[in-house]
């Protein structure tokens, strides 16, 4: 087991990895769960399913109390972010869920309540109070999926990406922090070119970070970008001229060529 890591502490705030099991590297793809207290409350992200539960609720307590988590952020649907709510509702009793209204109604396929346990995030995002801060929920959409949310806090000045950022690493290979810039975005490329929906949707994106203080990036796959790697990452991202459908589109006129 990798012990969890406080990412940034300010102002009675925490932003907090929740550590990884060795073991979760051969079961299937990493995923990074987060946990932001503010003094005695909290919200979770991306949360995970069965398969990294046990570690990632263990490693919360050292934290936090299950009844003083208030929010669980979803930044989009996919299992590895949602399959375990039913768990997560049994033992935080307090939780709300925050996810796109795009995506609510597939909720009681995971055993969760729609009518009192969700909050639904309106296309535009939306703003929610945690003990006193107000968390910022930033649209993100076909970045990958439609109905995509970020979430920022501006005491912390820690921005969780979800997907965008994301990193896939060969056996062997992996780190929490982004040291070599130039050597991770090797990493990335791939996933990004293929599940990135197209350009227009990374500069849709752009707009809306637009005027934030970003200290660090937290993505839901991969490492984690501190300093200067921030902008770094950001420049990356408006280097990348097709991806997605853009590339999609190349292929398939090739192929029929």
């Amino acid at each position: 087991m990798i012990e969890p890591l406080v990412l940034a502490e300010e102002k009675g705030n925490k932003f907090v990895w929740l550590s990884i099991d060795e073991a979760e590297m051969d079961k299937g793809i990493l995923t990074n769960q987060y946990l932001l207290t503010v003094k005695d409350k909290g919200i979770l992200m991306d949360p995970g399913g069965p398969l990294v539960f046990e570690r990632v609720y263990d490693t919360m307590q050292k934290f936090i109390k299950p009844e003083d988590i208030e929010y669980i952020f979803l930044s989009h649907e996919d299992p590895d972010i949602v399959s375990g709510l039913s768990l997560w509702l049994s033992y935080c009793p307090n939780a709300k869920i925050l996810i796109s209204d795009l995506w609510d109604r597939f909720l009681p396929h995971v055993g969760v309540d729609i009518k009192i346990n969700v909050i639904r995030i309106p296309i535009q995002g939306m703003e929610i109070n945690l003990n006193g801060d107000e968390l910022k929920i930033i649209p993100a959409h076909f970045l990958h999926s439609v109905g995509n949310f970020h979430l920022y806090d501006p005491i912390t000045k820690v921005y969780f990406s979800g997907d965008l950022g994301a990193a896939v690493f060969p056996a062997g290979k992996w780190y929490i922090i982004v040291d070599d810039f130039e050597e991770h975005k090797k990493y990335m490329e791939g996933f990004h070119k293929k599940y990135m929906a197209n350009r227009k949707a990374i500069e849709l994106w752009l707009n809306q970070i637009q005027g934030l203080d970003i200290k660090i990036i937290a993505p839901q796959h991969g490492s984690v970008f501190e300093g200067e790697n921030v902008k770094k990452f950001i420049d990356w991202l408006k280097s990348l001229d097709k991806v997605g459908l853009d590339l999609l589109e190349e292929e398939l006129n090739s192929r029929s060529a």
